[in-house]
């Protein structure tokens, strides 16, 4: 079993850049569970299902041919043939993606369809990011990090992501995916055993050194 390396944190906490990076730095590999919400909201509305039934949801689980590579160095998400790594990260999906992510059997479903990849990780380590990961996708890891920023930060980084969508759109698309996820897990509040790194005043290198840092000092043989 690889050395697994549990990042949680709210919508632009730059959670998925940084574990992308620490993962790139220690060779290791990367998780971003969030796609796995994401791509299932792209099946269901291809589907032409309706996201606000979680029983129709639900019924799509079956056909859900999800893939994700764990290469921090570039990787893709299919949903069967089709590549959706760009479709999955356009607005209408992030505004729908609560809705899947919400119902109880699709988390069951997709926590088990994630411990299966960690554990088929090849790489020594495996940094896995997500809302739920230090709670309940990996809650017995070594190293479990809360990455988290004041909500003015997070807004302007997601913004800068965004270049095309307004800032007021994004801010409020932001809040609502907050508000919406904390209705199903606590990922504000560091839970015992948890490492909290608040990048507010650091700039990504910075963040990134200081989440290789709790690595180290949980786990200083893994981390050269």
């Amino acid at each position: 079993m690889p050395l697994v390396v549990a990042v949680d944190g709210p919508a632009g906490s730059g959670k998925s850049s940084v574990s992308k990076e620490v993962a790139r730095q220690l060779g290791y590999g990367f998780l971003d569970t969030g796609a796995a919400y994401r791509a299932l909201a792209w099946h269901a509305e291809a589907s032409g299902i309706d996201t606000d039934d979680a029983a129709s949801v639900v019924s799509s689980l079956p056909s859900f041919a999800y893939r994700i590579g764990t290469d921090p160095a570039g990787y893709a998400v299919h949903v069967g043939e089709v590549d959706v790594t760009t479709a999955i990260r356009e607005p209408h999906i992030s505004a729908i993606v609560s809705r899947v992510a919400k119902v109880p059997e699709v988390r069951t479903h997709l926590i088990e369809l994630f411990r299966g990849i960690m554990a088929d990780e090849r790489h020594p380590g495996i940094v896995v990011e997500g809302r739920d990961i230090t709670t309940v996708v990996a809650p017995d890891a070594p190293v479990r990090i809360l990455l988290t920023a004041s909500e003015e930060v997070r807004i302007a980084r997601r913004s800068a992501e965004l270049v095309d969508v307004p800032a007021e759109y994004t801010g409020e698309q932001l809040r609502r995916r907050d508000e919406a996820d904390a209705k199903v897990v606590d990922f504000m509040t560091a839970a015992d055993g948890v490492t909290t790194v608040d990048s507010t005043e650091l700039d990504f290198d910075q963040t990134v050194e200081a989440v290789i840092g709790v690595i180290r000092a949980a786990q200083p043989e893994a981390v050269r």
